[in-house]
């Protein structure tokens, strides 16, 4: 997997940024020190200006990339999505058992993540931790509703719509595919969550991973 991921480039919705990172060294540093500073301080007190000191550029430098912090955001949560899809296609393609196709496809999305050397300027395990935390303010704004007509998540729907595909062959009778789907997505977040920062409400601990739960879930919901 590793090799064919050295050749991909991770592609993210043109109209959420004005000039692609990845096309330049500056574009790269933006978004490797944006990731690190989020975790750092959070998203809500992150700013351009911040970013702009850490990274010894003008704030209207990153403006030239990104007309905004949300915008930003959308790119590392484009970003994330899209690399773990690779991640779930390659690894599944030859897997030619249905139940067992679906099984790595939960432990995929749902384990802790593990960092990709094939994008240096990119640290997957902290770009995780930020979407644990921080995804969430990507899409609960007042313009989810034409930002998702500008297709800005549809990465994150194709993920979602992957899972639901391979719940349905598993069990072609069940109603609430999307529906399952899509809590073992977002559950997952959520179950990380509450494993590092509300201990007491979660049975996902050092050796019960989100990944143990939900793949019982999913099996028992299924009947399989």
């Amino acid at each position: 997997m590793k090799n064919l991921l050295s050749n991909l480039k991770i592609a993210v919705p043109d109209k959420i940024y004005i000039k692609d990172p990845g096309s330049s060294a500056l574009g790269k540093r933006i978004v490797e020190h944006s990731i690190i500073l989020i975790d750092d301080i959070g998203f809500d007190a992150f700013t351009f200006k911040k970013l702009g000191a850490l990274i010894g550029s003008n704030e209207s430098s990153i403006y030239r990339y990104f007309e905004s912090k949300h915008k930003l955001l959308l790119y590392l949560s484009s970003w994330y999505w899209a690399w773990l899809e690779y991640q779930l296609v390659i690894e599944t393609h030859s897997v030619s058992d249905k139940k067992e196709k679906l099984e790595k496809a939960i432990e995929i999305l749902t384990q802790t993540t593990k960092e990709d050397s094939n994008f240096s300027h990119i640290d997957e395990v902290i770009l995780n931790r930020i979407i644990i935390n921080e995804n969430s303010k990507s899409f609960l704004t007042k313009e989810v509703d034409q930002e998702n007509k500008d297709g800005y998540f549809i990465i994150y729907k194709r993920v979602v719509q992957r899972l639901r595909d391979m719940i349905e062959d598993v069990q072609p009778q069940y109603k609430y595919a999307a529906s399952l789907a899509s809590t073992v997505i977002e559950g997952s977040l959520h179950q990380h969550f509450l494993k590092d920062h509300f201990s007491s409400i979660t049975d996902c601990k050092a050796d019960v991973t989100p990944n143990h739960f939900f793949t019982n879930l999913v099996t028992n919901t299924l009947g399989s």
